[in-house]
C-alpha cells in the first residue's frame, strides 16, 4: 500500500481520507469512524476512544492520536506544514466539513482527488482475490441452496431472508448490500425492493446477492422461472446469456470499458431489446460493491490484470418482467477468470 501512497504524495504534501473504505485499504484500520492523515513520510490516525485499541491494533506503524474532533486534530497536523498540498475525497465530506477545514487551515491548498485516491484500488493484491473468491463461492453455495427453497405461496421478502441468512451461516461476515430477490413482472426493476408479492407459477425470479469477508464483497444475480419458462421468457433469458457470454469472451488486459459494454449492448440490440438494457455492463467490486472500474458506455478506463469486475447485462420488459444474469471476473492479461461458476442454463423449478 505504501507505493500507492507514494504515487499520490507525488503532486502533494498530504493525503486526507474520511471514507471508511480508503482508511481501511490505506491504513488497515476497519473501525470506520476517525480519519486518516499522510502527511509527507509521517502516518496519522485519528479515531476516539472507542476505537483507539482496535486501531492501534490494526494501523500497524500509524501514530494513534485519541480525540474527538477527528478534523480539527488532523487540521492541527496540516496548519503546521507551510506550504501544504492536500490531497482530499471531495464525495465523501460534506460542504459544513469542507469549509470548516478550510478555515482551520489557511496555508493549505485543498485539491479534489476522490477520484484519483479511489483508482489505487483498482488493481487488487493475491491477498485481496482470495477474500473476493472466498466471498464469491458463498454467494454461489447460497445460490444452490435457494433452489430448493424457491416454490409457489412463499414471498419475495422470505427469499431474502433465506439468502442472507445462509451466506452469515457459512462464513459471510455480513451482506454487502441489500439484497434483491423480485418476482413476476416486478423483474423489470433492475433495483426493486423484495416486497410481500408470493411467488406465481410462470413467474420469473431475480436474485442479485452478496456477501462480506474480511471487507470484501462478493457479487452475483441469477434469474429463474418458476414452472415451465414460456417462448418469449426462453427468448430474453437467452439473449441474455448469449450477450453475457460474448462480453466475457472479449474482456481482458488492455480492453476499455466501453468496449466490453459494447460487445453485450450490440448482442442485445440485434436480438431486438436495445430498449430494455438500461444500466451499464458491469462496475468495480472490492471494499466496496460498486468501484472502480467501470464497465459503461462511457468509461474509457482501460482494464489492467488483476481488476476485478462484474459482467452483468439484462432486459427488462415493464408489465411483462426482466432477466439478469451476473458474474464476478478477475481480468488476466489473456482473457478473465470467471469467479462465478453458478449454472447460467435456465432453470425452471
Amino acid at each position: 500500500m505504501n507505493k500507492k501512497i507514494d504515487e499520490l504524495l507525488k503532486d502533494n504534501t498530504s493525503v486526507l481520507l474520511t471514507s471508511p473504505h480508503n482508511m481501511r485499504y490505506f491504513s488497515n484500520f476497519s473501525g470506520g469512524e476517525g480519519v486518516v492523515l499522510f502527511a509527507g513520510d509521517k502516518k496519522f490516525l485519528f479515531t476516539d476512544s472507542r476505537y483507539t485499541e482496535q486501531a492501534k491494533g490494526e494501523a500497524v506503524g500509524f501514530l494513534v492520536v485519541e480525540t474527538n474532533d477527528y478534523l480539527k486534530s488532523a487540521c492541527e497536523v496540516l496548519e503546521s506544514d507551510n506550504g501544504c498540498r492536500a490531497l482530499i475525497e471531495e464525495n465523501e465530506i460534506s460542504a459544513k466539513d469542507y469549509t470548516r477545514i478550510c478555515s482551520m487551515v489557511k496555508n493549505c491548498e485543498f485539491t479534489f482527488g476522490a477520484e484519483k485516491i479511489n483508482a489505487q484500488r483498482m488493481v487488487k493484491t493475491e491477498t485481496e482475490l482470495e477474500k473476493i473468491k472466498k466471498a464469491e463461492e458463498i454467494g454461489c453455495k447460497a445460490f444452490e441452496h435457494i433452489l430448493d427453497f424457491i416454490k409457489p405461496g412463499i414471498c419475495e421478502k422470505e427469499i431474502a431472508t433465506e439468502l442472507e441468512y445462509f451466506m452469515k451461516k457459512n462464513g459471510a461476515d455480513a451482506i454487502a448490500f441489500e439484497t434483491i430477490a423480485i418476482s413476476g413482472k416486478r423483474t423489470s426493476l433492475p433495483h426493486g425492493v423484495p416486497g410481500d408479492k408470493k411467488i406465481e407459477k410462470g413467474d420469473f425470479v431475480t436474485m442479485d446477492f452478496g456477501c462480506t469477508v474480511d471487507g470484501y464483497c462478493s457479487d452475483m444475480t441469477r434469474t429463474v422461472v418458476v414452472g415451465k419458462a414460456s417462448d418469449e421468457q426462453k427468448k430474453i433469458y437467452n439473449a441474455v446469456r448469449n450477450a453475457q457470454q460474448a462480453a466475457l469472451d472479449v474482456i481482458c488486459e488492455g480492453i476499455r470499458g466501453c468496449d466490453a459494454d459494447k460487445v453485450a449492448r450490440d448482442y442485445i440490440e440485434r436480438a431486438g431489446y436495445g430498449q430494455y438494457f438500461r444500466h451499464s455492463l458491469g462496475h468495480g467490486v472490492g471494499l466496496l460493491v460498486h468501484e472502480l472500474p467501470n464497465l459503461s458506455p462511457k468509461s474509457e478506463i482501460v482494464l489492467s490484470e488483476n481488476m476485478v469486475t462484474s459482467c452483468e447485462p439484462g432486459i427488462y420488459i415493464p408489465d411483462f418482467g426482466g432477466v439478469r444474469i451476473e458474474d464476478l471476473v478477475v481480468v488476466r492479461k489473456d482473457g478473465c477468470e470467471n469467479l462465478t461458476p453458478a449454472t447460467k442454463e435456465i432453470i425452471e423449478l
